[in-house]
This record gives C-alpha cells, structure tokens and sequence, in this order.
C-alpha cells in the first residue's frame, strides 16, 4: 500500500495516555487535570488524547450526563470541563512539559439538537418521512451525510479550529471506518498543510492506513482475552500476529493496549479479563512493534469499571502502585530505538523455547536490543532458550539484574512473570 501522507517523526517512538476528563477527578475540569502533568511526564508519557471536550447533546441524553461521543457543538467545550480559553492554557502548560496533545473526533454523528440541526438539516442523514437516521443501534446520535460537499467542508472546518485556536497535535477518530475514506484524505491532506499531525483512526481497516498513521488492535486484544477466557493456546496469539505483520503495510503503527474508555465500562477493567496476566500484556503493549495506549487509572491501578454516562471519579489514593512499572516501560521505550513503532531499522522477532507457555520475542535496532519473555501461565514454568537469535548478555530493567542466555541454561519464571531485558 502507498504511504500518501508522511507521520511525524515523533510518532515512531511516542506513546499514548487516554484521559476521560470528567471521571479523573472530583472537578472533571480542564484546570484540576491540570495539576497531574508533572506525574504523568515523570512516568514517561509522550502525548496526551483527551476524549470528546466538546458540549454534550441534552435531547435523547443517557444517564445524567450523556455520552461524551454525543456532540451538540463541534467548537466549543463542554462547560463540566471549563472554556476553549482553558483548554488552550491547559494545550500550552502540555507543550511546555514536552507533552503532544491530541483530541477526540467524532465525525460520522452528532448528538441529537446539534446546532447543525437547526442550521444545516441537509448535513444529516434522513428517512423517506425526513426523520434523522442512525444505522448503528446508537439512540442518542444521528449519521451526517458524507454525500454533501458543504457538510465535509464544514467538518473540516470545525477540526481547523482546533489547531488553530489550541495548537493541537493531532486527532484520535472515532470509529474512522464509519466516515468515507475520501474524506479523510481531504481533512488531512488540508489540516497538515496548517500543521503536521498525528492520525489515530479507531478502526482496524488496512485500507485506513493510506490516511491514517496508527490504527487499533481489537483483534489482538479480542483474542487474549480468548486466550485468557478458554486457558488457550499461545499459536492463536502467533495467529493475530504475524497476520498484522503480513497483511497490513509496513509503516502502519498499531496501537496495543489492556483497556481503555470503551473495554473499561462495558466489558470489564484489565483485571477482570486478564486476571494474573494484566501486566504481562500490558509489557507486550509497551514493547511489541506499535504504540502503547495507557489508560486513566491504569497506573493506581484502577480495578473498577467507570460509568459512562455519570459521574464516577477515579480513586485515586495518592500512591499509585504502577507508576514505577509504566515509568520503567516507557523510559526504556524512550531510549532504546528497537522499540520504535513501524521503523524501518528494527526487527521484531517471535522466539522459540521448549516450553509451550513461554512467550519470547526480541527486537533489535543498529547495536540496541530488547529481549522480552513473558510467561503466559498460572504455574512456575522451567524453559531453555533454544533460539540462538536470543543468545547474549542483558539486564533486567525492572530487577536490574544481568541475564545470560546460552545454549543448556535453563531458567525458571515465576508464574505469570515478565522479564524485560535490554542488550548490553
């Protein structure tokens, strides 16, 4: 596939920390996050996604506050978080600690009595009776009309503000592959012209990545959770694996993670589908060939499910457990470039032991290498690494302990244990 649009070259080795605004603190505003940027860059995030900041629709609302995903207004803020004015000030204070900011878009709907409702009706999608339309089970949105050349000239228009007005980074699509290709390519072909930006689609369709940057993995953790569920068998694993590395093109970033705002609420947090194995394919996240998404709360670690449509704040205790765990992870990331995401120069590569529950891979870039071995069971497990490609000398990033591999050293790993280990 032809690469039409060039990423920016901080997104090979950037990661993503997901905010859901109104649950991260008791204010749910712009100025109270705020007063978490100094934790978060000391643990090593590199850009910040906030989900929709936009107004949320009252007509059709569920719950008591209604889904962030329901616009009533593509530029302006939602007043539970503060003013555009705020969030601007809270883009700068971002920028100034190193951090990239990216915003949710929602583009294939709106909430119902969107402002366009009353002065663009023709945006939107309708019946054969001129009632709105919404083909995807949604009761508080309604489709636009991507048919209209005026609609998509004033979406684009309305994601210009953004960068325009806040010096944004880039956007997060939602559900991209509900919106015509066309039109993504016209949205960026025009906004990188005012800035270059990161592309994030909410969609695993290969044919997005011609416009898009990175794009998700619910295969991936669709079929863990399988594995997890079923006491499976790690080739299912393989399987989603190497079909990523075959079929889609080489400078697709994908983007891995254990939850984030949609798992979270209705399926469960990473602890009720992982169980033991959360922080091992939270490493998997960290160190495979894409980008990690952390989630808000993630770092407590939070173990409950956020409501969606209410208030719900994350509760926080001040200690935060995995700050050190993630911190770990995404300074290695930082500083070893065979970690980087759809880099030419690095090679990833699956390892093979003598013990079905161990799973291995190495990825090396020039003379930088990380070797990660991840033991995918509930039970002690006694392994050789009979795969010479990991054979040499490492320390373990989180022990800080020197490991060497070689033919007839056995090794025993705890259950569910990872070792991270960088190249020495």
């Amino acid at each position: 596939m032809h690469q039409a649009f060039k990423p920016v070259a901080w997104a090979h080795g950037t990661n993503i920390y997901e905010i859901n605004l109104r649950q991260y603190t008791p204010e749910g505003s712009f100025d109270a996050f705020a007063n978490h940027l100094p934790r978060l860059r000391d643990m090593g995030i590199e850009m910040l996604w906030f989900m929709p900041i936009t107004p949320i629709a009252t007509e059709g609302r569920l719950g008591t506050l209604g889904s962030y995903y329901a616009c009533a207004d593509y530029t302006s803020c939602n007043p539970e978080y503060g003013t555009v004015d705020d969030f601007k000030r809270l883009v700068e204070q971002a920028h100034q600690l190193g951090f990239k900011v990216i915003i949710d878009w929602v583009a294939n709907h709106t909430g119902m009595g969107h402002t366009w409702t009353h002065t663009n009706p023709d945006y939107y999608l309708h019946d054969a009776d001129g009632r709105y339309i919404e083909k995807n089970g949604w009761t508080d949105v309604i489709d636009l009309n991507f048919g209209n050349r005026n609609l998509e000239r004033a979406m684009i228009e309305a994601m210009q503000f953004w960068v325009d007005t806040c010096d944004i980074d880039g956007f997060r699509c939602d559900m991209a592959h509900l919106v015509p290709l066309s039109f993504w390519r016209q949205a960026r072909a025009w906004l990188d012209t005012k800035k270059p930006l990161f592309w994030l689609a909410e969609c695993e369709e290969m044919a997005y990545h011609a416009v898009f940057d990175a794009s998700y993995t619910w295969h991936w953790m669709q079929e863990t959770t399988r594995f997890m569920r079923e006491n499976g068998n790690i080739g299912w694993l393989d399987k989603v694996l190497y079909h990523y590395n075959d079929h889609f093109p080489h400078h697709a970033m994908r983007l891995y993670f254990t939850t984030n705002h949609d798992e979270n609420s209705w399926n469960g947090t990473e602890y009720e589908k992982y169980n033991g194995a959360a922080l091992c394919f939270a490493v998997f996240s960290a160190t495979w060939n894409g980008i990690p998404l952390i989630y808000s709360g993630q770092e407590l670690p939070n173990t409950k499910r956020l409501a969606f449509f209410d208030k719900d704040p994350i509760a926080w205790t001040g200690q935060n457990t995995l700050h050190e765990f993630y911190k770990t992870l995404l300074h290695l990331r930082a500083r070893n470039h065979s970690l980087r995401a759809a880099d030419r120069h690095c090679l990833t590569m699956r390892l093979q032991t003598d013990n079905g529950v161990i799973f291995a891979y190495k990825r090396t870039n020039g003379n930088q290498s990380v070797l990660v071995v991840l033991n995918l069971s509930p039970n002690v497990a006694w392994f050789e690494m009979r795969d010479g490609r990991a054979h040499g000398s490492y320390n373990e990033v989180f022990e800080q302990k020197p490991y060497t591999f070689t033919y007839g050293v056995w090794f025993e790993m705890a259950p569910w244990a990872y070792w991270v280990m960088e190249g020495v």
